[in-house]
């Protein structure tokens, strides 16, 4: 869930008003509202597009390559998933913090975070492969499948480039970037489908998408007069970067357990075809999750703001983001339960038929997800920033126990009742257990209470 609220992190610049007053008069030209609110509607476009696009494009590859290969497909996305974090090493908010503090070393900075990036994703590019091929010793494709995949997790090193964008606020230039190389990508999947490709085809689209936005990157960073030569590598910057980056580290590694293990766990307690049919109902039930972020990017700076201005204020306007999240959980949750059958028989054809009574189930999920992104900007007001780390962390464990358990009974169904549950229990359970957070848990169930939205 955690990776949900980081997912608009460029967007929400709150992170302004806790630098030094000093500090603060500087970036006034560079921060003002109508830049930010610009650089919102960029990456706010960027990611509907994607999220479109993705949903009907993966519904075309799911219904060509059917159940099986499909879920092979997922599998192996899921397990490379799991290495990522570790290629990225939790430097993106630490170096667009040290950017925007020290712009004077920029070339330093980003010199040595590319050079992490780099040795971090070519050392998980081989540990993935060399995994694969202890786990599936025998299968070439399932080998091939994961060498081509994680090939990406090196070419994350230039997204070093839009760190320092993010810091410009300027992310208009990283779109462009991001979704000329995903339209050509998109282009090929569908070229692919036409030419009845096999399985290994539909692997090099996400690469090369890869290659082309990383080249895209460079050129938009020369082109603003920047020069990459003028990059270095410091190695006492590198080791401080590291101490800094170690808990995000662990967290990024939580998240992508907790939000990609239950794919990875029924493909190796199943089988593929068990990854397909809950592949297809997670595409339907998890298109919604950037909504949330979305609006949580643009409320967070009110919220925090109303922190030192008025607690009455700052927990109403709480109270009105968490009805505002359990609306909307409950519009898209409702129909999709009981239409559930039918999108996923109209979306993906009668051989997926077994996905909708996963999708019914992992559905409401997302009140969980929608709760937990709202939850981050009162984590960040109250200095409990680590708390996120605990939860997530907390729900790992939970998630993986409790797929050991329902996987081997009820397959996927028994993976969305694992995620259903251990969602439940970080992002409203433990919130009831734990002192500092009785009054979000307050917040939760007068939010369940329709009459509560007309005193918010």
């Amino acid at each position: 869930m955690a990776v949900l609220m980081t997912a608009f992190a460029p967007m929400n610049q709150a992170w302004i008003q806790f630098l030094p007053p000093s500090l603060r008069s500087k970036l006034d030209g560079r921060y003002t509202l109508q830049k930010i609110l610009s650089n919102t509607g960029w990456l706010f476009a960027d990611r509907l597009l994607r999220m479109g696009a993705g949903l009907i494009v993966g519904v075309w590859v799911a219904r060509y390559l059917g159940p099986e290969q499909f879920g092979l497909f997922n599998y192996v996305f899921a397990f490379v998933a799991l290495w990522t974090p570790l290629a990225g090493l939790g430097l993106d908010g630490i170096v667009v913090r040290d950017l925007v503090r020290d712009p004077d070393c920029q070339n330093e900075t980003l010199g040595t975070t590319f050079f992490l990036k780099l040795l971090a994703g070519s050392f998980t590019f081989l540990a993935a492969l060399g995994v694969i091929v202890c786990l599936r010793p025998g299968d070439r494709l399932d080998q091939w499948l994961v060498g081509i995949v994680a090939g990406s997790m090196v070419l994350q090193a230039v997204d070093t480039i839009d760190f320092w964008f993010q810091s410009r606020v300027q992310s208009k230039y990283v779109v462009y970037a991001r979704n000329l190389s995903f339209v050509l990508a998109t282009l090929m999947r569908l070229v692919l489908i036409q030419r009845h490709a096999p399985l290994i085809a539909f692997a090099w689209p996400g690469l090369i998408e890869g290659a082309i936005a990383s080249i895209g990157l460079m050129v938009a960073y020369q082109t603003t007069g920047q020069r990459l030569q003028a990059w270095k590598v410091n190695f006492a910057r590198a080791k401080s970067l590291l101490v800094d980056s170690w808990a995000l580290i662990l967290s990024g590694l939580a998240i992508m357990i907790y939000m990609k293990i239950d794919q990875f766990m029924l493909g190796e307690m199943v089988g593929n075809h068990a990854v397909g049919i809950y592949a297809a109902a997670t595409r339907i039930s998890e298109v919604w999750y950037f909504i949330p972020t979305a609006i949580v990017a643009s409320a967070s700076p009110a919220i925090i703001e109303a922190k030192a201005i008025n607690e009455a204020l700052y927990y109403q306007r709480l109270q009105q983001l968490f009805n505002l999240m359990t609306g909307l959980t409950f519009g898209i949750a409702l129909p999709v339960t009981f239409l559930s059958h039918l999108l996923i028989n109209t979306l993906f054809g009668a051989s997926y038929a077994e996905a909708g009574l996963i999708l019914s189930i992992h559905i409401w999920a997302s009140l969980f997800v929608f709760w937990g992104v709202a939850q981050s900007p009162w984590n960040l007001a109250e200095n409990l920033t680590k708390l996120s780390l605990q939860r997530t962390v907390i729900g790992a464990v939970i998630n993986v126990l409790l797929n050991l358990v329902l996987i081997p009974l009820y397959a996927g169904t028994g993976a969305a009742i694992a995620t259903l549950i251990s969602y439940a229990v970080i992002a409203l359970l433990l919130n009831a257990i734990d002192h500092r957070t009785h009054i979000i848990f307050s917040l939760q169930l007068k939010a369940l209470n329709p009459l509560s939205y007309l005193k918010a």
